[in-house]
């Protein structure tokens, strides 16, 4: 495999088509992000209440972004993506059939 050809054409599991570096390096942070925010609830570091603020704060970020952003359906969609992680589910839907 030609070095940077992962990054070339990548299909996620709901079917898109992800084929940027950034596609895929939003994925990757977002779950790193994910986990330690589990991790910390865990831990008792914070509580879950703190990690939903937190959460919740990215989302109102991505909204308010919208009216300005060359690509405002990118800001819309990371907000779903925010207010998955807050209804408990996982951040990356999963084909489970």
């Amino acid at each position: 495999m030609e070095r940077g050809s992962a990054f070339r054409r990548i299909i996620a599991p709901n079917g898109t088509l992800m084929n940027t570096i950034s596609d895929v390096a939003g994925l990757a942070a977002l779950s790193i992000c994910e986990s330690i925010l589990l991790s910390l609830t865990d831990l008792d570091i914070i509580e879950q209440g703190e990690a939903v603020c937190i959460l919740e704060d990215a989302a109102a970020a991505h909204r308010g972004a919208i009216a300005e952003a060359k690509n405002p359906e990118a800001h819309e969609a990371a907000a779903v993506v925010i207010d998955r992680i807050i209804k408990g589910k996982n951040s990356v839907p999963r084909d489970n059939g």
